[in-house]
C-alpha cells in the first residue's frame, strides 16, 4: 500500500482545498482518501509519498487522434534535424512515415502526456501500432462525444474551458476507483479559487501522475 500526501482537490465537493490530505492506494486501486494523519495512523506499514501542490483526479486530453496519429513526435536524436516539437501538415507530410516509426511516435507523445497529468484521451485511434503503444502505456481511451477546441496541446489545462471538465471521473473518493490521479506544483492563495490557480499553472506544473496505481511521471 502507498499514501500519496498531499492537499487535496475534490470536485463536486466544494472549491476550497483539503490541506493535510491523503490518498491510499493498494495495487490499482483507490481505498481510502481522507486525512493524512488518519489513513497513517490506520495503515503504519503503508510506503508514504509526499508531493507539493495539489493532488487532483487526473486529467482527460480530447486530442488523442491530432496528437497521436496526425503528428509526429521527433526523436531527441533528430533535434538538430526536426526540432523538438510536433511536425504536422506538409511538415509531416515530407516525412518516410513506417507503422515503427508512428508506434515510437506515439510513445514519445505518450510520454509528454503523461507530464502533463494526461490517464485518458479521447477520440477514435485507427493506426494498430498507435492503439498499441496507448493500451500498452494505460491510458484510457474514451469516446469523442463533441469535437474539441482550439489547436492540439498536450496540455489539457491550456483551452478556455472550465477546469473540471478536464477531470475524468468519477471522483477520487469513489469507492473501488481505479488509482488515477496527478499533482501540480500549485499553492493556492487563502483569497484565490483553486480552479483558477491550477488553470493559470497549467497542466505543465504536473510533479506525478499515478496512472493504474503506477507512478509513471515524476518530474525531476
Amino acid at each position: 500500500m502507498t499514501v500519496h500526501r498531499a492537499d487535496l482537490l475534490l470536485p463536486g465537493a466544494g472549491h476550497a482545498p483539503v490541506p493535510g490530505g491523503a490518498v491510499l492506494v493498494d495495487g490499482r486501486t483507490i481505498q481510502a482518501v481522507g486525512p493524512y494523519g488518519e489513513l497513517a495512523a490506520a495503515h503504519p506499514a503503508a510506503r508514504v509519498r509526499r508531493w507539493p501542490g495539489v493532488l487532483t483526479p487526473g486529467l482527460r486530453n480530447p486530442y488523442g487522434p491530432e496528437l497521436l496519429e496526425r503528428a509526429y513526435h521527433p526523436d531527441p536524436r533528430e533535434a538538430d534535424e526536426l526540432g523538438t516539437e510536433p511536425l504536422t501538415g506538409t511538415a509531416l507530410a515530407a516525412l518516410e512515415m513506417t507503422e515503427s516509426r508512428w508506434g515510437a511516435s506515439a510513445r514519445r507523445g505518450v510520454r509528454a502526456m503523461l507530464a502533463h497529468g494526461t490517464v485518458a484521451v479521447v477520440g477514435r485511434l485507427w493506426r494498430e501500432t498507435v492503439a498499441d503503444a496507448v493500451a500498452r502505456s494505460g491510458l484510457a481511451v474514451e469516446q469523442r462525444l463533441t469535437e474539441p477546441p482550439g489547436p492540439p496541446t498536450p496540455d489539457p489545462l491550456a483551452q478556455d474551458r472550465p477546469v473540471e471538465e478536464a477531470f475524468v471521473l468519477p471522483p477520487l473518493d469513489s469507492p473501488g476507483r481505479r488509482a488515477d490521479f496527478a499533482v501540480f506544483d500549485v499553492t493556492v492563495p487563502a483569497d484565490d479559487d483553486p480552479y483558477t490557480a491550477l488553470a493559470r499553472a497549467g497542466a505543465v506544473s504536473c510533479v506525478a501522475t499515478i496512472l493504474d496505481g503506477r507512478l509513471v511521471h515524476r518530474r525531476a
